[in-house]
């Protein structure tokens, strides 16, 4: 008997993994060490970096410092949250909760991101939708359109 090879409703269902296709781990094609500082971070360290930045935006600053409530003004904490990730991340190259989570945005050259780039970045991320279509290096469309990567620190 030969070996046992994948049906081929798995091929297409599975994606090309289960095709028994290697593709490497995310950021092998573009250089990036597969652990460690300078390899992608993980989807729950964004996710929880997002979620941090967040509650920061709605509750701290619109809430407490601006008295600004987000059911009175719902658009209020995404503009808060578009100039807070704009500014950080153009200037500093993370925000708030990927300082915490020790993850940082780069440009694809190794450096901090331009202040153009991140503002494609900061749009296409509040809304939403292109962040969570990404290719295979873990890298959404906002990602792409700004030439910028997250890695770890």
């Amino acid at each position: 008997m030969s070996e046992k090879q994948p049906r081929w409703t798995q091929t297409w269902l599975g994606g090309v993994r289960a095709a028994g296709v290697d593709l490497g781990y995310p950021g092998q094609r573009l250089g990036l060490p597969e652990r460690g500082s300078g390899s992608v971070a993980g989807w729950g360290r964004r996710i929880a970096a997002l979620v941090i930045d967040w509650m920061i935006c709605t509750w701290a600053i619109a809430q407490l410092i601006l008295g600004i409530s987000p059911t009175a003004s719902p658009w209020a904490p995404v503009l808060i949250f578009a100039l807070q990730y704009l500014l950080l991340v153009a200037f500093l190259g993370q925000t708030f909760g990927h300082r915490l989570l020790k993850i940082k945005v780069v440009a694809m050259d190794g450096g901090i991101p331009r202040l153009l780039p991140v503002f494609v970045r900061t749009v296409l991320l509040c809304l939403a939708v292109p962040a969570v279509i990404y290719d295979r290096d873990n890298r959404g469309m906002h990602d792409r359109a700004s030439n910028t990567i997250t890695v770890n620190m």
